[in-house]
């Protein structure tokens, strides 16, 4: 694999090319990140911004406590996200563990939903503390299941010991088995890389090795998916663009429940990386509890009053 021309794959140059990024100025990231979270937008543009975040959502539950009948519902609600208006659109995914995948999928595919893929989190999930062996098979499962989207955590131990060679070579022998069939996330778990140095050098050591889409977060540790951390990454893909022109996808997870949440991180991504990243196909956004209240915004516009929130179903 040439790997954009970029690096042979080698420990060595990979440590060459990492080294030779720039590093994150903090204070101006964080600033940049609060003054875009003050930009407001107009109100005959919210309606559009509700609706493409609705787009955009991978609806996520992954809990030990995850039965057949949740994953159905989920699924049933990620087709119609509101019973009562079929323009509402569909979500960008179902998210779930790897046992359900095919409940999720033969549920979707029963419902008029085969446009909604299932993504399986991955690759021992959350802490990534596997063998190889055993991370292959989970991919493999996945798949075989009928996942379209693989959502995989990296070794952050490995990382943070300077292990870059066995990071990369470990998301580049998942995106092997993944190959036409899904889609790759790497997953990093910002909240424990600590820097935002890190965060750039784990974006590139991802699309290097293969990513589609890089991932903020498990969902499992805070800090999460902050403000500047997705733009640190939405850099990331931006430059990475401009030197491979392939566009690798961001997809922020844990932490964004609100409408204005949500419309904080469609304001990042288009004065960061640009318009032409604000479709599913490259930006995403892991959550549960999201969808309701974009609904119950959306309602309002519609309606002029806010429904209860019983009147969206809660899974």
């Amino acid at each position: 694999m040439s790997f954009y021309g970029l690096v042979d794959g080698s420990e060595k140059s990979l440590i060459h090319f990492l080294d030779q990024l720039s590093g994150v100025d903090q204070v101006g990231a964080e600033a940049r990140a609060a003054m875009l979270a003050t930009r407001s937008i107009k109100t005959t543009s919210k309606k559009w911004a509700i609706e493409t975040a609705i787009s955009m959502v991978d609806l996520t539950t992954l809990e030990g406590a995850d039965t057949p009948g949740k994953v159905r519902a989920l699924c049933s609600k990620a087709v119609r996200p509101d019973p009562t208006d079929p323009t509402v659109p569909s979500v960008g995914a179902i998210c779930v563990y790897n046992d359900m995948v095919a409940v999720a999928r033969t549920h979707l595919d029963a419902i008029g939903g085969k446009h909604v893929p299932v993504a399986a989190v991955s690759t021992a999930f959350p802490s990534g503390r596997a063998s190889m062996e055993v991370k292959i098979q989970d991919t493999q499962d996945a798949i075989d299941a009928g996942a379209a989207e693989i959502d995989m955590v990296i070794d952050r131990g490995a990382f943070l010991a300077g292990k870059y060679g066995l990071v990369f070579d470990e998301i580049v022998k998942i995106r092997e088995v993944c190959g036409d069939k899904a889609h790759l996330k790497v997953i990093f778990e910002t909240g424990e890389l600590v820097t935002y140095d890190n965060v750039r050098k784990a974006s590139y050591l991802a699309m290097l090795a293969g990513a589609d889409f890089i991932k903020t977060s498990t969902g499992k540790v805070a800090p999460a998916a902050t403000p500047p951390v997705v733009l640190v990454m939405l850099e990331a893909v931006r430059d990475f663009y401009s030197i491979t022109q392939r566009r690798i996808g961001v997809k922020p997870a844990g932490g964004i429940r609100t409408t204005k949440d949500a419309i904080k991180q469609l304001v990042l991504v288009n004065e960061t990386a640009g318009p032409e990243w604000l479709t599913p196909e490259l930006f995403r956004i892991g959550a549960s509890a999201l969808l309701n209240d974009l609904l119950m915004q959306r309602m309002k516009m519609s309606d002029g009053y806010y429904a209860s929130p019983n009147y969206v179903t809660i899974d």
